[in-house]
C-alpha cells in the first residue's frame, strides 16, 4: 500500500518537474524572441537615423557644391573646388550606409570576427559567474563598512 503511494508521489513529482522544465523552456524562448525583436527595432532606428543624416549631408553637399562651382567660375582658381573631394567621400559613405550594401558588409565582417577572431570580443577575465558577482558584492559591502568605521575615527 505504501509502495503505490510512493509511486503516485514520484509520478506527481516527475510531472511537476516536466511542467517546470517546459515552463522554463518557453520563458527562455520568449526572452530570446523579445531580445531579438528589440535588437531589430534598434537596428531599424539606426538605419533610419543614417538615412535622415544623409538627407542633411546631401543638402549641405549640394549647397556647398553650388557655392564652390560659382566661386570657381568667378575666380578661376581650382582651389575653390578642393573641399568637394572630402565632402564627396562623406556623402558617398553615408549613402552607402543608408541605402547601399554597407550594412551587409559590416554584418559579414562581424561574423568573420566572431568565427576567426573570437578573442577580440571575449570579456576581460571571462564571463561573470554568480560566485564572482557575490564576491564583488561582499567586497563592496566590506568596503562600505570599513569606510564608515574610518569616517567615525576621522
Amino acid at each position: 500500500m505504501g509502495n503505490s503511494a510512493d509511486k503516485g508521489l514520484n509520478e506527481n513529482l516527475r510531472r511537476n518537474h516536466e511542467l517546470m522544465a517546459e515552463s522554463q523552456r518557453i520563458g527562455l524562448e520568449r526572452q530570446i524572441h523579445m531580445q531579438n525583436e528589440m535588437r531589430e527595432k534598434l537596428m531599424s532606428m539606426q538605419i533610419a537615423r543614417a538615412r535622415e543624416l544623409l538627407y542633411w549631408f546631401g543638402a549641405f553637399y549640394a549647397i556647398s557644391a553650388i557655392g564652390m562651382i560659382a566661386g570657381f567660375r568667378r575666380t578661376r582658381k581650382p582651389g575653390t573646388l578642393v573641399p568637394l573631394l572630402p565632402l564627396t567621400f562623406i556623402v558617398a559613405y553615408q549613402a552607402d550606409l543608408a541605402y547601399g550594401s554597407k550594412l551587409n558588409r559590416i554584418k559579414m565582417e562581424a561574423e568573420n570576427i566572431l568565427v576567426f577572431e573570437r578573442e577580440l570580443v571575449s570579456m576581460p577575465m571571462g564571463v561573470p559567474t554568480p560566485a564572482s558577482i557575490d564576491e564583488a558584492r561582499e567586497r563592496q559591502e566590506e568596503s562600505k563598512r570599513l569606510n564608515k568605521v574610518h569616517e567615525v575615527f576621522i
